[in-house]
Parts: structure tokens; sequence; C-alpha cells
């Protein structure tokens, strides 16, 4: 773990037994996405992500999936670096976590935060975004939040009608450029 990764994971440590629910905005090349990640419900994948936002670990990371009608996928690092950042991602813990599904949290509607894995028990960094409904992926990919705000949902939009190739990889730049923790899931 990074130097900048474990003071953020000890910051977070220090406030997400008090706060329930937190909010980050994604600041993408193409617009601003609100979620709220729910702390409560999953506490090491909110703890996970949250921590690696607040190290900067999702800075210029790219969507190098779009599937229309399906999902964005993105939490690569920008630039792998093996053995510390490997191509496709990890967790604050170094590897991979266990899932955390919850009956309660399902893929239900458009702009549902979900972590992407390879099967039970691989979270690591990357996470998708849903653009529709995904009740096949219940009980398989953690729910750890939801886009909030009309301007994140106006960016799933845009992000959607990118044009992609074969293998759903968009074919102009669309990544993370840089994240913003709030304490408060409405604030500003």
């Amino acid at each position: 773990m990074t130097a900048k990764v474990e003071v953020a994971f000890a910051t977070l440590r220090n406030t997400l037994p008090i706060i329930t629910t937190m909010s980050v905005t994604l600041h993408t090349s193409h617009g601003d996405i609100k979620v709220e990640i729910y702390c409560e419900s999953v506490p090491k994948t909110a703890e996970n992500f949250l921590a690696l936002c607040g190290s900067g670990y999702y800075d210029k990371s790219p969507f190098h999936r779009l599937i229309p009608k399906f999902m964005a996928q993105t939490g690569a690092p920008a630039t792998p670096n093996p053995p510390e950042n490997p191509k496709g991602g990890r967790s604050i813990w170094g590897g991979a976590f266990a899932d955390e599904i919850r009956p309660a949290l399902r893929h239900g509607a458009r702009g549902m935060l979900s972590m992407a894995n390879k099967g039970p028990g691989t979270n690591g960094s990357q996470f998708f975004i849903t653009f529709d409904k995904t009740p096949h992926l219940d009980g398989l990919n953690t729910v750890f939040g939801r886009v909030i705000g009309d301007e994140g949902m106006a960016t799933l939009a845009k992000m959607e009608a990118i044009e992609v190739d074969r293998k759903n990889r968009p074919k102009e730049p669309v990544r993370i450029e840089n994240v913003t923790i709030h304490a408060n899931p409405i604030a500003g």
C-alpha cells in the first residue's frame, strides 16, 4: 500500500463509523457524476473505494469498456506499473477481497455502482456504472452506490452514446480526471 493510500485509509477509517453514506463526484472527461456510497451496507467495499478515491488512485483512470444498455467500466490504474499498480488494478489491501452481496442492493436501475470482478472474491479497484437494469448481475457483483442528480445521469447518457469498437472500447478517450469526496451525500 502506498503512503497516500495509507493516509487516505486512516482518515476514512476515523470517519466511516459516524457516517452511514457518503458521496463522491467523479469528474470525468465528459462531465461530472456524483454518486452516493453505501458505507454501512457494504463497509469493506466502501472503505476500499473511498480510500482509492482519496489517494488519487482513480485520477486519469480510463473507462475502458462502454457497453450500451449495459454498463461503463473503469477503475484500472491510468499507468499500470506492476507489481504496485498491476494492469487490472488492486485493492487497498494489495490483493482481492471478498464480495459483500446484499439482497436489498440490486442492479435494478440506471446509475448503480458495482464492483467488477472475475468471479467470487476477486474484487480489486475496478467498478462499473450501469446504463440500465442488469438483474442478471444480482448475487454476482457487489452493489456499493448509485448516481445521484440529473447532471450525473446526463453524463452517463453522453458516455453511452460514444462510439465503441468490436470489443466495446470507446473510440475516443473517456476517463476519470479526478475525484472529490463529500461527507454529505447532498453536499455541492
